[in-house]
């Protein structure tokens, strides 16, 4: 299982911004915003990620603040939910098969 960072990012006083990373592919989501579609989204970005192979997420913060406190939880329920939708991905066969390069 591959573990990729999420981080915090404070651009100001008033705005912060939870990003996942995987690979190249960066996911935002607006912490200091109530937008349950942006959330949703990113979930079913994540899903297709999945697909190609289990991963998790880890916290990469050093401000103790309430936005790393609600990250940190938020981080550990995605955790659980991506651990439970890939084994329901395998059980279905819908994972993507790795390509394997004859020798």
């Amino acid at each position: 299982m591959e573990t990729h960072k999420a981080t915090i990012a404070r651009p100001d006083a008033n705005k912060a911004i939870l990003t996942f990373k995987i690979g190249e592919e960066v996911f935002d989501i607006v912490l200091t915003e109530d937008n349950p579609n942006e959330v949703k989204d990113v979930f079913n970005r994540l899903l297709l990620s999945l697909k190609k192979g289990k991963f998790k997420f880890e916290l990469e913060d050093s401000v103790q603040d309430l936005y790393h406190h609600i990250s940190k939880e938020y981080i550990n329920q995605l955790n659980t939910e991506l651990e439970s939708v890939y084994k329901e991905l395998e059980e279905l066969n819908l994972l993507e098969k790795k390509k394997v390069i004859p020798a």
